[in-house]
């Protein structure tokens, strides 16, 4: 099930995609009752609710509301956290050797644990969204593309075998950094956090659609023009490692995200390096779950 949250007629909703991806079931209507996030509903759905849905999505009925995605707007999935994102810094072999050369830190040459940094976002944006660049406070802007994991289930002391049970379901993210601003810093969290510098979307996969340990083409591009292409497969620590080991010393809660690490290929990594421009535009895509593009505009557009 790939679930989204759209706007038609001027009012925001949450539905899911039929099977043939051709139309989008309207929540609303199947609840009858008015979810205003994927927090409310993951608080309330049950497992029968879960299967009536699925049921449902096999066995369309008149009595539902429906909707064609050219009709709407697709939004972010989630547009306010309800804590900053969690990050998974240098989660692929070779990004973190692009990133030491880059950053000449010679801390990343042995990363024996996971690297967690986090990442305020206001508002994430999403598919199709303009990112205003703050050209003015750092010009070296670039993208990142990740597999994003969304918390269903609250829980701490999670074994690796129980991983699955907490995930609502995967999205794809782009961890937007200003690396001027990354550099000068000890800590990321300032040239992670700009305004408006994270894009998610453009659904979220249901957990039972993609089981435990996944192995995902990663992919993102600039103007058309591929620049990162890898596997989740590829991840130095994965899904199931980080949730229990985030788990062991935080509670994590339904709508937590986490993004868990971007592969080789960022502008920060090339000789010389090739960070975003104004009218840029840049897509990030992992089988399974879709493509998400975004713009690069200077603030002043």
């Amino acid at each position: 099930m790939k679930f989204i949250r759209f706007l038609i007629d001027g009012n925001e909703q949450l539905g899911v995609y039929t099977l043939d991806s051709k139309r989008i079931l309207s929540l609303n209507s199947f609840f009858k009752k008015s979810y205003k996030d994927f927090m409310s509903l993951m608080a309330e759905m049950s497992d029968r609710d879960l299967a009536a849905l699925k049921e449902a999505l096999e066995k369309p009925e008149g009595s539902l509301t429906y909707f064609s995605e050219k009709d709407v707007k697709i939004l972010s999935p989630i547009k306010k956290p309800i804590h900053d994102i969690i990050c998974v810094g240098v989660n692929y072999q070779e990004h973190l050797e692009e990133t030491r050369r880059a950053l000449n830190r010679t801390a990343y040459d042995h990363v024996p644990k996971s690297v967690y940094f986090s990442k305020r976002a206001n508002e994430i944006l999403g598919p199709e969204d303009k990112v205003h660049a703050r050209f003015d406070l750092d010009a070296q802007v670039d993208y990142e593309v990740e597999l994003a994991v969304i918390i269903g289930k609250a829980g701490k002391h999670i074994k690796k075998d129980q991983v699955q049970k907490h995930i609502f379901g995967y999205s794809i993210l782009n961890d937007l950094s200003s690396r001027a601003i990354q550099k000068e810093r000890v800590q990321w969290y300032l040239g992670k956090s700009i305004d408006n510098y994270c894009a998610m979307g453009p659904v979220i996969v249901h957990q039972s659609v993609l089981s435990l340990p996944l192995e995902l083409d990663i992919k993102s591009y600039v103007n058309g023009e591929l620049r990162q292409d890898s596997n989740t497969g590829m991840m130095i620590h994965d899904v199931a490692s980080i949730i229990a080991d985030l788990s062991e010393h935080i509670t994590l809660q339904p709508g937590d995200i986490i993004a868990t690490g971007t592969p080789s290929g960022v502008g920060l990594g090339f000789t010389p390096p090739r960070f975003l421009k104004n009218g840029d535009s840049i897509t990030c895509e992992i089988a399974g779950i879709g493509s998400l593009t975004n713009y690069i505009i200077s603030p002043e557009d």
